[in-house]
């Protein structure tokens, strides 16, 4: 089985946030209408992209965020969940 860890009960601050995307290869990030994904060995994003796709404005991670096995997954879009949980 896959390793789910949600962060449901917990705030993460902007360097906790950020020290999730070391254990992580896949990120989505929703926002809107818009997802975003990127393959971070690949696609190798610069620090300030990767804080504005997963940092609110108050510098916290966003909600929801899960991570399942190496893909973290920030923002609420329904197709988003459905493609990745089902």
């Amino acid at each position: 089985m896959a390793d789910r860890t949600s962060t449901r009960d917990r705030t993460f601050d902007r360097n906790e946030a950020l020290s999730l995307l070391d254990e992580v290869e896949v990120l989505y990030s929703a926002k809107g209408k818009h997802v975003t994904k990127l393959r971070l060995k690949k696609d190798k994003p610069d620090k300030v992209t990767l804080e504005k796709l997963i940092l609110g404005p108050t510098g916290k991670l966003r909600a929801p965020t899960i991570r399942i096995g190496r893909t973290l997954m920030v923002g609420y879009h329904e197709e988003m969940y459905l493609n990745l949980l089902v």
